[in-house]
């Protein structure tokens, strides 16, 4: 597991060399507001099978130890770093996958903030789905940027109309 991230990470780093771009002058406008984080945020994870995955922009927008939760059916919580994120994704033949953001709420107090974010998912960008979420991501403002620190996720179920509640709140 550890050679795959060290592969990973490894590949990052010679293309990002190639460029000629640092990961802060190519990805800078992504972290300026809440809004462009947020919109990097999805964007990372959708695309076409033949686009390849943005690992490095994605680590780019998250915090060094940002933490992920994802609930189950029953409302039993997995959490675990970024980069364990990145394994089954890396090993796995990347289809079209597209998160498509349904409704947003933002709270925001001095460096700080919370966001509410409801999402679909689709295997075609304009084909509506079924398959819903709900997104809460907090995140902070530092060094004239903002970082994800954490986000936890809740599928859509016959156990849970979380995202019917939410879209359908003030």
């Amino acid at each position: 597991m550890n050679k795959i991230i060290i592969t990973l990470t490894s590949v990052i780093f010679t293309l990002n060399s190639i460029s000629g771009q640092t990961i802060e002058e190519k990805y800078a406008k992504d972290v300026k507001s809440i809004e462009a984080i947020m919109n990097a945020y999805y964007d990372v994870v959708s695309g076409s099978s033949s686009e390849p995955w943005e690992f490095e922009r994605d680590r780019y927008i998250h915090s060094k130890n940002a933490v992920i939760t994802r609930l189950d059916n029953n409302g039993s919580a997995e959490s675990h770093t970024l980069e364990a994120e990145y394994i089954p994704i890396g090993l796995s033949p990347k289809e079209d996958f597209y998160e498509k953001e349904l409704k947003r709420k933002v709270s925001k107090y001095g460096n700080i903030a919370q966001v509410w974010s409801a999402f679909e998912i689709r295997t075609d960008p304009k084909t509506e789905s079924n398959i819903r979420g709900l997104n809460s991501i907090q995140l902070h403002y530092e060094n004239g940027r903002w970082w994800i620190d954490s986000w936890t996720c809740e599928m859509e179920s016959e156990k849970s109309s979380v995202v019917t509640e939410f879209l359908t709140s003030g």
